[in-house]
């Protein structure tokens, strides 16, 4: 694990084709990755927390002091992507990224050995209820393929470890009748007809299909993006906004959350956890072209710049459906995403129409310019890793393995 070691797709090559018709940056492309690297720099520099503060040597963390507890799975899961992204310009990349797993690998979730614990607190003990939370188990696994093809072999295969961490997320958490994300590995009774819909990852699911071959991978991202279009249509029309949760989606009428069901009494408004939809569904637009994922982001998109006059500045951190906002503005975690889906604005409408060119450009080019401008905080890591993953697809450095 040297700097002379040679990475797949190493970061700044550019390699891997967007979606025809994909914004891109205006200005030299060089010059972003510059940025992306210096954000990175720091957010290594805020987060990353190794050795005897996690649990022994060889290990290493993303430390979160602003979650209920000092390292959560979300965290790890987001350290493991953005690593394996950056090899190629940080030469310490794969071995913060073993680290990571290392860390991982030592806290199996209670109820699937092949999930991770949620939750570890300052001494490096699971706590809280010792169970899973399936976005942190979807990157984990996503982490994996990407390391993969990144340096093959390495630490006990990561192919084979990312395949029984894939089968392990059908397994327990996604719901055998909806074929929906569920919470964790710990979703029972009224908690099973729940989902997240920033655990909606489209990109994740096809690179899990291409891994095992399995069908039912289609299946969820189908009912995925089904649910994302009804949810829409039916309750945020002018906006394309969805909510952080909803609820009865084993009853045949979906609905976003009616208040506290998780989290807050915003679970069934465009909140701290919904603000990821943008960059989750406009990183798969970008990529895989698909027709539902490229309107569900431009909408969002064109939503949000009119909204805001174009500037992101104005961008508040929570909105209900129909766009009326409560939030206050200038957190990362929400405009941050809109510059992964202002990349969905550039070419001909899904009917046949044209973009809004020159609008989404001047658009996509403020909201980057706002991402440049705003350094991580090291009191906010959810903010932080948010805001690096959706620089790394703006400037061209995200592929799906």
């Amino acid at each position: 694990m040297t700097g002379r070691e040679t990475a797949g797709v190493p970061f700044g090559a550019h390699s891997v084709p967007h979606a025809p018709g994909t914004l891109r940056l205006s200005g030299d492309p060089a010059a972003a990755d510059r940025q992306v690297l210096e954000y990175y720099r720091r957010w290594k520099a805020f987060f990353l927390r190794s050795g005897d503060e996690v649990g022994g040597r060889g290990r290493c963390a993303v430390f979160t002091p602003d979650a209920a507890h000092p390292f959560v799975a979300e965290a790890q899961g987001y350290g493991l992507v953005i690593t394996a992204l950056t090899a190629g310009a940080d030469p310490d990349a794969h071995a913060l990224f073993d680290g990571i797993l290392r860390h991982v690998l030592a806290h199996p979730s209670v109820n699937h050995p092949e999930l991770h614990a949620a939750q570890q607190d300052a001494g490096g003990r699971d706590v809280g209820g010792r169970d899973s939370a399936t976005d942190g188990d979807l990157d984990i696994a996503y982490g994996l393929l990407l390391a993969d093809r990144q340096w093959g072999g390495g630490h006990g295969d990561y192919k084979a470890l990312a395949l029984r961490r894939i089968d392990a997320v059908m397994e327990r958490e996604v719901h055998p009748g909806t074929r929906l994300t569920k919470l964790g590995d710990w979703s029972s009774g009224r908690f099973d007809e729940v989902s997240r819909t920033s655990d909606w990852m489209p990109d994740h699911l096809r690179a899990f299909r291409t891994a095992t071959g399995d069908p039912r991978w289609d299946e969820v991202l189908d009912a995925q993006l089904s649910l994302a279009g009804a949810l829409r249509t039916r309750h945020a029309p002018a906006t394309g906004l969805l909510p952080d949760f909803v609820v009865d989606t084993t009853s045949g009428a979906p609905r976003p959350a009616p208040g506290k069901v998780l989290e807050s009494p915003h679970d069934g408004d465009y909140h701290w956890n919904a603000c990821r939809v943008p960059w989750r569904l406009g990183a798969d637009a970008v990529i895989s072209g698909d027709a539902r994922t490229r309107a569900a982001a431009r909408g969002l998109s064109r939503w949000a710049r009119a909204a805001t006059g174009g500037d992101p500045g104005r961008i508040r951190s929570g909105y209900r459906l129909d766009g009326t906002a409560y939030g206050d503005p200038g957190s990362s975690a929400f405009f941050a995403p809109f510059a992964v889906a202002a990349m969905a604005e550039g070419g001909r409408d899904d009917d046949g129409g044209e973009g809004e060119g020159g609008a989404a450009q001047r658009w996509l080019d403020a909201l980057w310019a706002r991402m440049c401008g705003s350094p991580p905080d090291p009191a906010r890591a959810y903010a932080a890793g948010v805001q690096l993953q959706s620089m790394l697809v703006v400037s061209h450095n995200y592929w799906v393995p």
